[in-house]
């Protein structure tokens, strides 16, 4: 009987919980007052990613100790897994990076190309998406072309 009532207690308490909630697959640090950080979470959100954002005013520290190359830094960092994703990758670059698991330490987008998720613009360029290593070696890992509107 008193197992009963104890199962009987989990089972109520668990249909409390709501089934939105769920780990997050991508950790951004940005600074809280960068607009196209922001949007880029957005497009990372309406993708189906689990965002959590990290505010923080001074981010060369952190792309140091997370080993982000100097020259394929951009305004925003995330952690997805084992993997860094540096600026404005878009989403579907990161599901595949999540499926195919190369043996890189991340993707790049350096500095903020008009057009790439969260940098909308009305003359829109292609941009290199870049895969780096630990042992600083860089390859083309998709070429896009920007869009003039929210992706």
């Amino acid at each position: 009987m008193f197992w009963t009532m104890v199962a009987v207690s989990v089972i109520a308490t668990a249909a409390l919980v709501p089934t939105y909630i769920r780990a997050a697959d991508v950790i951004v640090y940005k600074n809280p007052d960068c607009g196209c950080c922001t949007k880029w979470v957005d497009h990372l959100r309406r993708a189906g990613f689990a965002v959590d954002v990290v505010d923080t005013e001074d981010l060369l520290p952190l792309k140091q100790s997370l080993g982000v190359p100097k020259d394929l830094a951009s305004c925003h960092t995330a952690v997805v897994g084992e993997y860094l994703v540096e600026g404005h990758v878009p989403a579907d670059l990161v599901r595949q990076l999540q499926r195919e698991k190369p043996r890189v330490r991340g993707l790049a987008v350096p500095s903020m190309p008009p057009g790439s998720p969260g940098m909308e613009h009305p003359d829109p360029v292609r941009y290199d998406v870049l895969a780096f290593d630990k042992d600083g070696n860089v390859s083309v890992y998709a070429t896009r072309q920007g869009s003039d509107q929210q992706q």
